[in-house]
């Protein structure tokens, strides 16, 4: 945020504006997708990238098929959307991408998280040396033997887009 100035209906006096570069949001589709709305309704002036990213269910590593980041993301706000973070690999890739574009501020937002993947983020964050923010409505018990969270809500994206059993 910064300083400046605001004219009102009655005096002038000093308001506050997002500072440039503007904030960049990043979900990670395709689940991710469905938070993006309410994050740019909280910041509307911010900017938009997407990382495409789909777990190997055998190795249950991610997979990046996908990505429209910016080249240069020195001084930038990068907020990662991902409802489901299970085992953290693809919140992890999508972070690793944001921290080889220069990134420096990360806060990555989710619905449920795992503990096992907490754990790989602040391992991931800590050998990269970047802080990174985790802001998340619930920490569930753990994986299954699938990498699902448990209790969980399944697959987001399959429960999103109709393709859920």
């Amino acid at each position: 945020m910064q300083s400046r100035e605001v004219t009102t209906p009655l005096t002038v006096t000093t308001g506050v504006e997002l500072s440039r570069p503007r904030p960049l949001v990043v979900p990670i589709l395709r689940a991710g997708l469905a938070m993006l709305e309410g994050m740019m309704q909280l910041v509307p002036t911010a900017e938009v990238g997407f990382v495409g990213m789909i777990r190997n269910e055998e190795t249950l590593r991610p997979f990046t098929y996908a990505e429209r980041l910016p080249g240069d993301l020195s001084g930038r706000q990068c907020y990662v959307l991902d409802p489901m973070f299970a085992t953290g690999g693809s919140l992890g890739g999508a972070v690793q991408f944001l921290v080889a574009r220069g990134a420096d501020h990360i806060t990555c937002i989710c619905l449920l998280a795992a503990p096992e993947g907490i754990r790989h983020l602040r391992e991931l964050t800590d050998r990269l040396g970047v802080p990174c923010t985790l802001v998340t409505a619930s920490v569930e018990e753990g994986l299954n033997e699938h990498g699902y969270i448990v209790p969980g809500l399944g697959d987001a994206g399959d429960r999103l887009y109709g393709a859920a059993e």
